[in-house]
């Protein structure tokens, strides 16, 4: 059964029966989570994609969205008057899940996450109660909320801090070739490791279409133009790229950028880890392992974090890896039902070889179905509070279905 719910009293009353009628229950809104939670059989799944209302205040620079939201409509949203939050990489993936997880984006270095900008929530609790929860009202459920994930409940609204960003966006971008990608791999990690807070440098391997490899580095700078001109200058100059770009691209194209690499209808797995440094004997692994992708458009990507995202006290938010400089996972992407095996094998291959380089945690969107040693590794030692959370929103475990937190008596 799927109840697709046109506003809060619609989701209270899914609550109310499914937990009457003892049933499963799934929540859905953007239907991004790689693991498949947002679906379930013989069970209900609650579904909030058309709760897409959004209210922008731009004297206060404060969004109230909800969450049906998809990324892209959130921010063209927000663009219209200037102003944008931290919002995920693809246009596509709803805010609910990216929030409420953690949230990257290509903000976050200057302004942190998406759940460090979220001021309130609106939540539909296993007993059918709606709370608002803020930094003053249920203020314990709040701080589960921002990075906590699905456990305590569904959440119907969210309330963000916006800031002036945009309408243009300045981007640079280089691509070098393999044989070539020891030396810009070695100059990426110096110049994302002295990188000013508004450059965020992401870098990736990817495969082109004629099947040679290549080592591609993406930089935007969230600030004033032409100090971002001067700040990728660097990026521009080292080595002996195939490819140069340097351009000033509208905010919401650089949010829309990465839609192409994942088209609905594929097949994907990936598996990830946080790394500190990318020292020599990273890098080695990192070139060896995609040496042997087995299709044609997988990845090996290394995201930028760090900045202000590292200013924030692991134990302010449930998103406890505040430490991590990069979030590295490969990521297998192909058509065929008969390369499942190989794809899916490649990339756990590729996890284990640097896993001897990684800070043992782990962004939770970015899990799979990989059990609760992984939840934990997620949260560290935040899991402990989280856990007395569970507790007290959710004790019989309505709202399973996610990167679960069990409840446990003994916290």
């Amino acid at each position: 059964m799927i109840v697709f719910c046109a506003d809060a009293d619609d989701v209270i009353e899914a609550v109310t029966f499914a937990r009457s009628a003892n049933h499963l229950v799934a929540v859905r809104s953007g239907g991004h989570n790689v693991a498949g939670l947002s679906v379930c059989d013989d069970a209900i799944v609650i579904d909030l994609s058309r709760m897409k209302r959004i209210a922008v205040d731009p004297v206060r620079r404060v969004a109230r969205a909800e969450a049906g939201l998809s990324l892209g409509e959130f921010d063209a949203a927000t663009q219209a008057h200037g102003l944008a939050t931290t919002m995920g990489v693809n246009s596509d993936t709803g805010i609910a899940g990216l929030t409420l997880g953690g949230g990257f984006g290509k903000l976050g270095r200057k302004h942190g996450l998406a759940c460090d900008n979220l001021l309130a929530a609106e939540i539909v609790l296993a007993d059918g109660r709606l709370l608002r929860a803020s930094a003053d009202e249920n203020a314990d459920l709040f701080w589960g909320l921002r990075g906590g994930g699905g456990n305590f409940g569904i959440v119907t609204a969210f309330e963000y801090r916006l800031h002036p960003v945009g309408p243009m966006i300045r981007v640079c971008s280089v691509l070098h070739p393999y044989e070539r990608a020891r030396d810009a791999m070695r100059f990426y990690y110096r110049f994302s490791a002295n990188a000013p807070d508004e450059l965020s440098v992401d870098a990736a391997f990817v495969t082109a279409p004629s099947g040679e490899r290549m080592f591609s580095i993406s930089a935007c700078y969230c600030g004033e133009v032409e100090a971002g001109e001067r700040a990728v200058q660097p990026l521009l100059e080292h080595g002996t790229p195939v490819e140069r770009e340097l351009a000033m691209v509208p905010y919401l194209q650089l949010q829309s950028r990465g839609d192409s690499l994942f088209p609905r209808g594929r097949r994907y797995y990936w598996k990830a880890q946080f790394l500190r440094d990318l020292g020599d004997a990273a890098i080695d692994t990192l070139l060896g392992a995609y040496a042997h992708t087995p299709t044609i458009a997988s990845l090996l990507v290394l995201q930028h974090v760090g900045g202000a995202i590292a200013r924030v006290p692991a134990s302010a938010t449930p998103y406890a890896n505040r430490d991590a400089n990069y979030d590295c996972f490969p990521i297998s992407i192909w058509d065929d039902p008969s390369d499942d095996d190989a794809a899916i094998q490649w990339a756990r291959e590729v996890w284990n070889a640097i896993k001897p380089f990684s800070t043992g945690g782990v962004y939770v969107n970015n899990l799979g179905d990989e059990g609760e040693d992984r939840v934990r590794a997620a949260y560290g030692e935040n899991h402990l509070r989280l856990t007395a959370l569970k507790n007290t929103y959710d004790p019989t475990n309505l709202f399973r279905l996610n990167q679960n937190i069990r409840p446990d008596a003994t916290v």
